[in-house]
Order: C-alpha cells, then sequence, then structure tokens
C-alpha cells in the first residue's frame, strides 16, 4: 500500500524496530504508540522531513501493521464487529444487562429492516436498466458463488462488545478509562496534518499532539469504539468516540453521546461512509472528556 497522505508509516519502518527490540513482549500497539512519543518530541522541522516521503508496504507482512497485539482477540480485524461497545464501568451488572439487552434487540430490528428495504427494492424495480453491476449479474455464476451467498447469509454482527472478566489484566485497564486511554488499548496511533485553518483563525495554543502539533494531528486506526460509562447506567447512551479531530479546534478522541437505540443504524452509516458527525461545523463535543483525553495525551507511556 502507497501512503498517499502523509501518516506515520515512514518513520514507523526505520524505528519501530529498534523499539520491538527494546520493550520485548508489549505487543504492537504500545510499540507503535512508543514510536509516535519519538515522534513528538521531535522540531518541528524534524517532522516534516521524516514524514516527506510515500512508502511502499504489504501490510500483511511489515511488522507495525502485522505483529501480534494482546487486545487483537477483541479488537483485531477478524473479531466480530464493525464497531465496539467497550465497558469501562463495572458497578451496576443490572444496568449493563439492560443496555445489552437493547442493543441486541436494536441489532435484530436494524438488520430485519435492511432485509425487508432490500427486498422492496427489488420488487420496485423488475426492469432495471443495464448496469456494470446487473450485467455481471447476468454472467454464469461463478466457482465462488455458492460461498459468496453463504457469507451473506453468515452476517457477522454489528457491534462487538468487550466486557473482560473480573480477573483479566484488559479489565483493570478499561476500568473508568477515557476516551484516548480506550483507542491506545484497541485502535493502531498514527499521525495525520492538521485539518485545514480557517480565515482569521489562529492556531490552538498550547499545542497538544490531539489537536495541533507543529501542524501535526495523533490518530487512531481500527474498529469505532462506542463507551459504556458510569453514565451509562443511568441515561442508557454510549460514548461515541472520534478517531480523529474533525473540523480545526476539535480533538481526536472527543466524543458526544447517542442512546443505545440508535447506535447500531449509526454505527452501519458511519462504517460505510453514507454518514458522517461533524454538528455543522460546531464544536459540540464533551468538553469535559476532551480536557481528560488533552491531559492524558502529555503524559509519557509507561
Amino acid at each position: 500500500m502507497s501512503a498517499s497522505t502523509p501518516n506515520l508509516q515512514p518513520f514507523l519502518l526505520g524505528r519501530y524496530p529498534v523499539v520491538k527490540s527494546a520493550y520485548p513482549g508489549e505487543g504492537r500497539r504500545k510499540w507503535r504508540l512508543r514510536v509516535a512519543e519519538d515522534f513528538w518530541v521531535l522540531s518541528k522541522e524534524e517532522k516534516a522531513q521524516v514524514l516527506s516521503f510515500d512508502v511502499l508496504i504489504d501490510e500483511d507482512n511489515v511488522p507495525f501493521e502485522s505483529d501480534e497485539d494482546p487486545s487483537d482477540e477483541v479488537a483485531g480485524n477478524d473479531a466480530p464487529g464493525l464497531g465496539l461497545v467497550v465497558r469501562t464501568d463495572f458497578c451496576n451488572e443490572d444496568a449493563w444487562q439492560y443496555f445489552v439487552q437493547k442493543l441486541q434487540e436494536g441489532e435484530a430490528e436494524f438488520t430485519s429492516s435492511s432485509a425487508g428495504t432490500d427486498t422492496d427494492a427489488m420488487d420496485e424495480d423488475p426492469d432495471p436498466q443495464p448496469s456494470s453491476s446487473t450485467s455481471a449479474a447476468a454472467a454464469p455464476p461463478s466457482d465462488n458463488a455458492e460461498e459468496d451467498d453463504e457469507d451473506e447469509d453468515e452476517a457477522g454482527p454489528i457491534f462487538g462488545i468487550v466486557n473482560p472478566p473480573a480477573d483479566s489484566p484488559l479489565r483493570a485497564h478499561l476500568t473508568n478509562a477515557s476516551n484516548l486511554a480506550v483507542l491506545r488499548l484497541l485502535n493502531d496511533v498514527s499521525v495525520r496534518r492538521t485539518p485545514t485553518l480557517p480565515p482569521d483563525t489562529k492556531r490552538h495554543k498550547p499545542a497538544n499532539r490531539l489537536i495541533d502539533h507543529d501542524g501535526w494531528q495523533e490518530v487512531y486506526e481500527g474498529k469505532m469504539v462506542w463507551v459504556y460509562d458510569t453514565r451509562s447506567n443511568q441515561d442508557g447512551c454510549a460514548r461515541v468516540v472520534s478517531q480523529k479531530g474533525g473540523s480545526y479546534g476539535t480533538a481526536t478522541a472527543d466524543s458526544w453521546r447517542a442512546r443505545v437505540s440508535h447506535i447500531c443504524e449509526l454505527q452501519v452509516n458511519l462504517a460505510s461512509g453514507a454518514m458522517s458527525i461533524d454538528f455543522g461545523g460546531l464544536d459540540r463535543y464533551d468538553y469535559d472528556e476532551r480536557l481528560k483525553n488533552l491531559q492524558q495525551a502529555e503524559l509519557p507511556i509507561v
């Protein structure tokens, strides 16, 4: 894969093996975080220089993409779910079970509704105009046609649920975790150029990697996370966590709250690109959560 926009890959190529050797056994996500730490201490000129060129990589074989990680079982590409509902409050089992029940009901309802919509669309369009897709459908079935049908019939769940048992080290890390902490556990860190600075807007001060640090922003790649927290016990909502900032001045790990009855449809539409949430360019994210993330971002990786 060629990096069409600047990201952390060029720096990872040289630095990741050194970090991996220095901290054996930690896993891919932690090693990438340590590489990112080394990136952020560079000067503005050095940052621009080390990320100034594209790289061609094989993601199945390059270690900083393919190395194993302790969280892959719940958050890796092969783990269930388009997104992840992550439990960070463990004090009210009844409220949690009710939330999960509503989540499963919402997923079943959304899946049923989507299937019905597909059937209706086929019934209402018995003689579609020719197109590349309909022409392909008219061709003789391929050897993999039956396998493709089976894959469609066995569509995976919309959400994977991350609810580690009491004796799991992951549970200790997730308890009351901030948005940034959850992203760092379950996603892979990278960087990008900050969003375009609007006219007559000053750069964010003080510099912070989650918003703007020398023109760069820390971002995360992987499955979208929806955080069940202490407030979820009362309001039946989850924190919807951003993997990158929106308009300039908003931050990576920003969040807003969505009711459990809505999150299945939101996840599917966000994952497909059919929807994006930007509040019309306004900053309507949870400021208290942002403050936690900004403060944590300045702490060293341990």
